[in-house]
Formats: C-alpha cells, structure tokens, sequence
C-alpha cells in the first residue's frame, strides 16, 4: 500500500500534538506539587523569599498561591517617591 505524503505528515502532527498534550498534564501536576510544598513551608515558618527562590515562581505567583490558602498577606506597600528632581517644563 502506498502511503500520500499528507497522511504521513497528519500522523506525525497527532503525535506531536499528543506529545504536547502529556507534556502539559505532567507540568501541572508538578506545578501543583510545588504549590502544596510552597504553602506548607510557608506554614512552617520558612522564608518567603527563600521559599521563592527554591520554587522559582515570582513573588506574585508565591503570594497569590498563600492568600488562596488562606495565610496571612501584609497589604504591599506604597510605590516609594523618586528622589531625582522632576524635569524642568
């Protein structure tokens, strides 16, 4: 039997597809087991900054992960003011 070019190339798009699709459900379980660990150090007391570091998320991710727990957030400060005269108009 003779293979079109075309069914070869949809099969191989399927696997990629399939691929991309295993690819994604792995990253989010791990995701959510990094979450898990964030929040439960976080309730043992550890650093936020160090638990930052060690789960590589940003401080937003980090903070929105705890107050979805329900841990204490301090409100986020203030913008603080340049020190640098404003320009001349």
């Amino acid at each position: 039997m003779v293979q079109i070019p075309e069914e070869g190339q949809a099969a191989a798009l399927r696997a990629v597809a399939r691929a991309k699709r295993e690819r994604d459900e792995a990253v989010a379980r791990h995701d959510a087991r990094v979450q898990a660990a964030a929040i439960d150090a976080a309730r043992a007391g550890a650093t936020r900054t160090r638990i930052k570091e060690l789960a590589g998320v940003s401080s937003r991710t980090l903070y929105g992960w705890l107050a979805e727990a329900g841990l204490d957030i301090r409100p986020k400060r203030p913008a603080a003011r340049s020190k640098r005269p404003a320009p001349p108009r």
